[in-house]
């Protein structure tokens, strides 16, 4: 398993994608609002959630990506 070293800020911001998209997910198929505001609701939910998993996913796999490029192999 690799290891990425994320600062609280962006831990916080992957969480809060997360976060975003399994409301969104519980809103569609809940029965708390009216079907048309569920939708809606939960409709926008999942789009911002999935949308900013982009940012997201190339902070984690930029970092993961940097962190081994510093590294060199000796060839002999």
């Amino acid at each position: 398993m690799k290891r990425v070293d994320l600062s609280f800020p962006e831990f916080l911001f992957i969480v809060g994608t997360r976060a975003a998209l399994g409301a969104g997910l519980g809103l569609l198929a809940a029965d708390k609002l009216t079907r048309s505001m569920r939708h809606c609701v939960g409709a926008t939910l999942v789009v911002l959630g999935a949308v900013t998993t982009i940012p997201a996913a190339i902070t984690v796999f930029g970092k993961s990506l940097t962190a081994g490029a510093g590294k060199t192999t000796a060839s002999a």
